[in-house]
């Protein structure tokens, strides 16, 4: 796996942002990277270690038994992260997704859940908080995350067919123990699920009509993501790909769809909504028709790096920062000259030279989240 992690410098009490105030992080930011793009959306991963392991994010060969997960020391603590969450949010975050790994495997995650739900914006707004998982242990979860303050959950599921499903996991795990988690979800006041697919051409590309059929008219989103390039482990080949554009296709042939606008800038998925008004899917395309320009992501590993780029090959430690007595302005100041010189473009450079990936390494997706 590569960590490169580039240490943050700071001047003390020079250089500051002026739009930030001395006495209190309080002020909403307006800063935007090279790009002209602003920070809206963090990405909190919570755990480097999952119980899958699917093909595409933590292969088998990869990480088995002897492999170094990170330590709880190393981790960031529940009051760490609701730190450098407040002091986001101060800049101009708007929403916060908790990732891993499986997220839900960290002891107590409710417990960070509710201390995120009570950080409200420089507007007085909350944040739209959700989080990311596999399903596996949702329905055991799904109550407490709903009352400590969790607004939306996205579910990974890769397939309907059991043996299918199962292939991509890779630990023999059923598909109807994740849809019980969606159900259970769902029946605690869980609104507008998103399930996630994968989809790998020649693999469970066949299921995609079925996983249609499956969700449409159920109130969940049904959201097909173009097999990345994401990290050096996983075997990726353009050959795998099926362009967003030729699911759109498949599904249409049963269920006519027609484009709908996005919800906001810088939403990565194209929406699309059934004829009949039975309910929507989305296509994420980050292979074949990049969005690289509107991109407002940050992302925190699990042990406090800071990435600009879900294809990043370095991060910035703000761990450290935590850690040796910082105040929230100079770490604030720290979050803005870093988001400033971000010029971050990964799959525009891809789309230009698909051989680049092969060549560049990149942090594993499981490290800092999908």
């Amino acid at each position: 796996m590569v960590k490169k992690v580039i240490p943050i410098r700071i001047n003390e009490g020079k250089g500051l942002a002026p739009s930030i105030p001395r006495s209190l992080v309080t002020a909403k930011s307006s800063t935007k990277d090279t790009r002209g793009r602003p920070l809206r959306d963090l990405r909190i991963s919570v755990t480097d270690r999952c119980n899958f392991r699917c093909t595409y994010c933590m292969p088998k060969e990869v990480f088995d038994r002897s492999h170094p997960y990170l330590s709880h020391q190393e981790l960031l603590s529940f009051e760490e992260i609701t730190r450098l969450s407040t002091i986001f949010a101060s800049l101009g975050v708007e929403k916060i997704r908790l990732t891993g790994g499986e997220p839900l495997l960290r002891k107590n995650l409710e417990v960070l859940v509710e201390m995120l739900a009570k950080i409200r914006t420089p507007d007085g707004n909350p944040l739209d908080l959700t989080l990311t998982t596999n399903g596996s242990i949702l329905h055991k979860k799904a109550a407490v995350l709903k009352a400590a303050g969790l607004h939306r959950i996205t579910v990974s599921l890769d397939g309907l067919n059991d043996a299918i499903f199962k292939k991509m996991n890779d630990v023999d795990f059923p598909v109807t123990d994740v849809l019980d988690g969606i159900t259970t979800a769902q029946a605690q006041g869980f609104a507008n699920i998103k399930v996630n697919m994968v989809v790998k051409k020649g693999t469970n590309d066949q299921e995609l009509v079925a996983m249609a059929k499956h969700f449409k008219g159920t109130g969940v989103t049904l959201r097909f993501i173009e097999f990345m390039d994401v990290g050096s482990s996983n075997g990726w080949n353009m050959a795998e790909v099926l362009p967003s554009k030729e699911v759109i296709a498949r599904i249409n042939e049963v269920y006519p769809l027609e484009p709908i606008e996005a919800n906001y800038s810088g939403e990565v998925a194209q929406r699309w909504r059934y004829a009949d008004g039975s309910g929507e899917i989305g296509v994420i395309s980050s292979v074949t028709q990049t969005f690289c320009h509107e991109c407002t992501r940050a992302r925190i590993s699990t042990d406090g790096q800071l990435y600009l780029c879900l294809f990043a090959n370095e991060g910035f430690d703000f761990k450290t920062l935590l850690r040796t007595g910082k105040s929230d302005l100079e770490i604030a100041n720290a979050i803005m000259n870093t988001w400033a010189a971000r010029d971050d473009h990964y799959s525009e450079i891809r789309g230009s030279n698909t051989a680049t990936s092969a060549a560049t390494r990149k942090v594993e997706m499981s490290y800092i989240g999908g």
